[in-house]
């Protein structure tokens, strides 16, 4: 990946188009860098904000119905390399790095999973499925971009 320095787009200077680009437009790319061969990954996937924290779901198997649940590309490159990049590809195009910590705290997991603005991994699989099985990434962004961990707390 390039150095945070890299990572702003010189034409996007505009903290507020930022942020509500983050919090309004869900469907971003993640840039992760899996092993082994480090080997960067363009994933596209939903943000979403709970409680003034950004978080990266996924709905276990959303597009292999009926097969064994496999764990997350995505997520395995987090888990073996927790830096990564947010790309927001909507109204404003961003670069913004970011570090990732697996969610596995059962509270935490209910809290984001039952929130207003996670219906779409219900209404997917289960509550008792998405609690279990769905993966999830807390997002803390780093370098240029983190103005917006208090940003997101109070938009």
């Amino acid at each position: 990946m390039r150095d945070s320095a890299e990572l702003r787009s010189a034409a996007v200077d505009d903290r507020d188009a930022i942020l509500r680009s983050l919090l309004d437009e869900r469907t971003v790319d993640i840039v992760t860098t899996g092993p082994p061969l480090r080997a960067s990954r363009t994933t596209e996937i939903w943000t979403t904000v709970v409680d003034g924290q950004t978080y990266i779901c996924g709905t276990p198997n959303a597009s292999q119905p009926g097969v064994e649940r496999r764990p997350r590309d995505w997520l395995a490159n987090l888990v073996a390399n927790p830096a990564f990049v947010i790309r927001l590809k909507s109204s404003v195009h961003v670069e913004l790095p970011a570090r990732a910590t697996r969610v596995d705290d059962p509270a935490e997991r209910r809290r984001v999973l039952t929130a207003p603005n996670t219906e779409y991994y219900r209404n997917a699989v289960s509550l008792e499925a998405a609690l279990a099985h769905s993966p999830m990434v807390r997002v803390q962004f780093t370098g240029d971009a983190a103005w917006l961990a208090d940003a997101v707390r109070s938009p």
